[in-house]
């Protein structure tokens, strides 16, 4: 790593935490890219890429100071690999949950020193559909499978008050209806004290009205989207 040359793409992503299809997860390569037009660095296990551009940096903590491409940049550099909704997923992580790691305003103008360069047309398709407060790759292809079906657009983890008191988080709200729709990963069987809570939680919605419909990856596309329309279609949805 010489002056001048910083980790990008995939490698950038993977180290600030962004989201990445499993194949590409497991690809072990390390990307990096020559800053100024410099050649592109060459060897075993490497990813060399070279750019004209002036990307944003950062330091990476507990690597010698090295440099990386900032969160914004390094997702426009994933723009050539990834699917449209691979790469939606991705930005929701941007301007999503625990924290976001980069403002809406960073990530235009990341688009922006992007350029007409590869990829660009589907960095501004998924920058439409981009959302604030997505807290997983899972929630972001159940939002955009129900939208494509025709429903109405749900609020991701949008906030609810219950009549107790008590604020919880949906994972998709259609709140005008009152009705949620929850993803349901592994860790609610093998952890108890989760599973308890959630019982918990569920019987608080219930008690308020809300009609909650549970989704677990083994569940068809085709009976997420029925069992949402007709929830909706009870409460009053006419589409």
């Amino acid at each position: 790593m010489p002056p001048g040359h910083v980790f990008s793409g995939r490698t950038a992503a993977a180290l600030c935490g962004i989201p990445l299809p499993a194949a590409i997860e497991r690809d072990l390569r390390v990307e990096v890219t020559a800053l100024d037009g410099q050649r592109a660095p060459r060897g075993r296990g490497v990813i060399g890429r070279s750019t004209q551009l002036n990307p944003r940096l950062l330091r990476v903590a507990g690597l010698r100071g090295r440099l990386m491409t900032a969160p914004a940049d390094a997702w426009c550099e994933l723009a050539g690999v990834l699917s449209l909704d691979d790469l939606i997923a991705a930005g929701d992580r941007l301007l999503g949950l625990p924290r976001p790691l980069a403002t809406a305003a960073e990530v235009d103008a990341a688009i922006a020193r992007h350029g007409r360069r590869r990829g660009v047309t589907r960095l501004r398709l998924a920058r439409a559909q981009m959302r604030p407060n997505v807290y997983s790759r899972r929630e972001t292809f159940m939002r955009l499978l129900l939208v494509r079906a025709g429903l109405p657009e749900p609020e991701p983890n949008g906030v609810i008050v219950l009549r107790s008191g008590r604020r919880t988080r949906g994972d998709l709200v259609f709140r005008a209806y009152r009705v949620l729709v929850e993803y349901d990963g592994e860790q609610h069987l093998l952890d108890t004290e989760q599973w308890a809570t959630d019982v918990s939680r569920l019987n608080d919605l219930a008690e308020d009205d809300w009609r909650v419909i549970r989704i677990t990856k083994r569940m068809p596309r085709a009976e997420v989207v029925a069992r949402a329309e007709r929830a909706l279609r009870d409460r009053g949805w006419r589409g």
